[in-house]
């Protein structure tokens, strides 16, 4: 009987993603791209917005239908996931200035209950988590910015244009920073 190191498989699978570091390159190059668009406010950048998440809503919708085939129970649930979220998709394809306005308020109160949560789960955590008053200031931080938007369209769509901006700059820059290093892995000797 062989065995296999962790440390063998991890240089396997670094070996082999090296292989394609190219393709991360490629992608890291696309989001910084997108995150120019956005922050650029250019208005094709805000109408991709509601573009890729058709794409994303068509893509998790079959997934879901694929699911509902493999799956032993809930297939229905899987099918009927995987209906609504194509045709959100397609909407947001077919209308994307008002899918655009949608999300940008849906992002407010996201931001809004979510800072709550963060802001709960930090006075939970203090006992054990010496970083806990980091989850405080971030949940402090995003019921600001919830308030903030709430209420006010032009508000929420600064906060969703300026959020997925940034996200989309640093998602950029860590997949090009990501591409060296797989390129790297790729041409050390073993």
């Amino acid at each position: 009987m062989t065995t296999v190191s962790i440390d063998e498989v991890d240089t396997a699978v670094a070996e082999a993603a090296g292989k394609w570091w190219w393709l991360v390159l490629i992608a890291g190059c696309c989001w910084l791209l997108f995150a120019w668009s956005l922050l650029s406010w250019r208005p094709a950048g805000l109408a991709t917005i509601a573009l890729v998440l058709g794409f994303v809503l068509v893509v998790g919708g079959v997934n879901e239908i694929v699911l509902a085939f493999v799956a032993r129970s809930w297939r229905w649930l899987h099918l009927l996931a995987g209906v609504v979220l194509i045709g959100g998709g397609i909407t947001a394809w077919a209308w994307p200035g008002r899918t655009f306005v949608v999300l940008a308020v849906l992002t407010g109160w996201f931001l809004l209950v979510r800072g709550v949560v963060d802001t709960v789960e930090a006075f939970e955590i203090r006992r054990v988590e010496s970083l806990w008053w980091l989850t405080l200031i971030s949940g402090l931080v995003q019921i600001g910015l919830g308030f903030w938007a709430v209420g006010y369209v032009g508000r929420s769509i600064l906060l969703l244009v300026y959020w997925v901006g940034f996200w989309a700059l640093f998602r950029g820059v860590t997949e090009i920073i990501l591409a060296f290093q797989l390129r790297s892995i790729r041409s050390i000797p073993g």
